[in-house]
């Protein structure tokens, strides 16, 4: 800061660039557990519920081929050819 003046000290480029503020995200919506029932509302809810009914997310488990189609009509017909094993 500027004493004389008490504006920010910034060079010209700094002045024209445009403010950075920190990313947010919202939180997820409030839903019915189909485990227990109980009512889940945002992520930590989620990972206690599924953590107290010793569950895990599908998303974090494996692929079982690691990513790659193994049927190439399949592929073909969902554009995803670049997805077969090769």
């Amino acid at each position: 800061v500027d004493k004389a003046t008490g504006e920010p000290m910034l060079t010209e480029e700094e002045r024209n660039r445009p403010l950075q503020t920190p990313r947010s995200f919202s939180d997820l919506p409030g839903y019915r557990s189909p485990i227990d029932g109980s009512w889940i509302e945002g992520r930590r809810a989620r990972k206690y519920d599924l953590e107290k009914n010793n569950c895990v997310d599908a998303n974090d488990l494996p692929s079982p081929t690691g990513g790659k189609l193994r049927n190439p009509r399949f592929a073909k017909k969902h554009g995803l050819e670049h997805l077969l094993e090769r």
